[in-house]
């Protein structure tokens, strides 16, 4: 059949099973945003405050769901506006396809108005990128952007079109997806790895985000009852194993447990799962597991051996891998695991002060038993990001959405309103730090205007809280612009100017009846939660940066 440019879009877009997109008209795309018009009983536009908010909202539906997420933008500013959402997914391995619109053909390079070559600008913040320049090709192009978005590691990919390529007609034929064959395993990879762990007395699990993207969690579970190990996961693997389970001993890292620190310092095999050992985890890489030898299973060979020196690494799908070794490990006993597991390390616990006596620590927890460990937690950068990661059970995949890699302040609440889009059964949480907060917080207005039931949670101790924290550690207690008692912001009638209800927990009787209340109004719209505490809060255990990790910081000298 014959149809537009724009049209052909669309079609692809329902192709690839993409129901919903993210993005923000402008004059570049207006013919497709006409044909989202025509089709919008099969597609769902969620327009967004701002085009960066349309990227991490694309990209909380993709870590929710498993779904490769859409974000359309204009030219020049709309499209210059996704740059930090496509890294910050490109630095996690998210999938996601950005469409962008371009002027016409005949005006590139001529500086036109609103022309970016948004191709040159995203070449490395994305996995692939293409421009469509003959509307013969925009179909297949449309195709293989979402094939490479969502197949081996996965990735952002945008595609550019011009303006008068999406007016243009051209034949159109409908191509279902066709699913690939797996690929090869390697039995001599396979077999070293088995005669190490047949061989291992202290096995070590790590788990990191490629469990969660290759949906292996249930192989995970079954290679660490297997292997009779204790299992740990990485910022980006929280909730790829259930840590209601005895065998999970805490995040592994900068900010992990002190049991975690002390097992990788006594365990004699370590086998790293679908992580990048990024160096917030590994410290100082010339003592990262000295005791151990190492095993490192991995889709993309490029993160072998370049920031961990290992011994064997299998290169694969995550799951597939898992499968072929579970097929072929005898049951281990290992009385180390055990004595590793129940062991007391005698973890940080926060405390309050008189005058703003509440913890994150407390409210988290609380939020926990609550929601029985089963809601979405979105957060922001900092410390907030940490304090749910440590504190909130997470049982399940996908069930923690934060900006692993690139550590974008401002990414929660975008990312909370796609979450939600993407699964509105369960009961999504941002928690956020007053700092980043404040640099999205317009995205309140997609939470409103949509009726997006999100719980949007702001720790506020009136400083950037982490930066606070190096400062007191690292830079002579010199607190340089990190103090922000000058804002002055009433949370309540923030909300209020957005119509979302909001409510201050300050004391510790607050914070079971107010999240009880938030948790109900959530159920059919969004709610606000202004949490109150003392600034000099830290998040402990803490690993200086380059510094061995089996040496952490368990207390800080608050003195002047």
């Amino acid at each position: 059949m014959l149809l537009s440019g724009s049209d052909i879009i669309v079609e692809c877009l329902l192709e690839q099973e993409a129901d919903t997109v993210f993005g923000y008209p402008g004059g570049a795309v207006l013919n497709i945003y006409d044909s989202l018009y025509k089709y919008s009983d099969k597609v769902r536009h969620i327009i967004t405050a701002h085009e960066q908010g349309a990227c991490h909202a694309a990209d909380g539906f993709a870590r929710a769901t498993g779904k490769t997420g859409v974000v359309i933008a204009t030219s020049g500013p709309g499209a210059t506006n996704l740059t930090t959402g496509l890294a910050t997914a490109n630095m996690d391995s998210i999938p996601l396809v950005a469409i962008t619109g371009n002027v016409s053909t005949e005006l590139l390079g001529l500086d036109s108005f609103q022309e970016v070559d948004i191709t040159g600008v995203t070449l490395p913040i994305t996995k692939h990128n293409f421009i469509v320049k003959n509307i013969a090709q925009l179909a297949d192009t449309i195709r293989l952007a979402f094939d490479i978005a969502g197949s081996g590691r996965k990735g952002p990919v945008l595609v550019d079109i011009p303006k008068d390529i999406t007016a243009a007609t051209c034949e159109y034929t409908p191509v279902k997806p066709i699913s690939k064959a797996p690929a090869k395993l390697s039995e001599n990879e396979l077999s070293t790895a088995l005669e190490l762990i047949e061989r291992s007395e202290r096995p070590y699990i790590y788990a990191g985000g490629g469990v969660i993207s290759a949906n292996a969690e249930e192989e995970l579970k079954k290679l660490a009852e297997l292997c009779d190990a204790p299992v740990s996961c990485s910022l980006m693997g929280q909730g790829a194993y259930d840590q209601t389970d005895r065998r999970y001993i805490g995040m592994l890292g900068m900010h992990g447990t002190v049991k975690a620190a002390a097992a990788l310092n006594s365990c004699d095999l370590f086998i790293g799962i679908g992580t990048r050992f990024s160096d917030r985890v590994i410290g100082d890489p010339k003592v990262f597991g000295k005791n151990a030898k190492f095993i490192h299973i991995d889709i993309d060979p490029a993160e072998f051996n370049k920031n961990v020196e290992v011994g064997c690494t299998v290169k694969g799908d995550v799951k597939d891998i898992l499968k072929a070794l579970c097929a072929r490990i005898v049951q281990k006993k290992c009385p180390w695991t055990d004595d590793m597991i129940s062991k007391d390390f005698r973890e940080p616990v926060q405390k309050g002060t008189d005058k703003l006596p509440v913890t994150p620590q407390a409210v988290i927890e609380k939020l926990d038993e609550l929601t029985n460990g089963e809601a979405v937690i979105a957060t922001e950068v900092g410390q907030n990001q940490m304090w749910a990661a440590q504190y909130y059970k997470y049982k399940e995949p996908r069930s923690f959405i934060s900006s692993g890699g690139l550590g974008t302040m401002g990414f929660g609440l975008g990312s909370a309103l796609g979450a939600k889009v993407g699964r509105p059964d369960k009961t999504v949480v941002n928690i956020a730090g007053d700092g980043s907060f404040a640099m999205n917080l317009n995205e309140l207005i997609t939470a409103s205007a949509h009726n997006i039931p999100i719980i949007e949670m702001v720790i506020n101790n009136n400083v950037l809280g982490m930066v606070r924290q190096w400062q007191r550690l690292f830079y002579n207690k010199h607190f340089s612009h990190t103090t922000l008692d000058a804002r002055h912001i009433d949370y309540v009638k923030l909300g209020e100017s957005f119509g979302i209800q909001t409510f201050v927990i300050e004391k510790n009787e607050d914070i079971e009846p107010i999240l009880k209340k938030a948790l109900d109004i959530s159920k059919s719209a969004p709610v606000m939660i202004e949490v109150r505490i003392d600034r000099d809060i830290n998040v402990l255990p803490m690993i200086p940066a380059g510094k061995p990790v089996v040496d952490p910081i368990t207390e800080i000298d608050l003195g002047v």
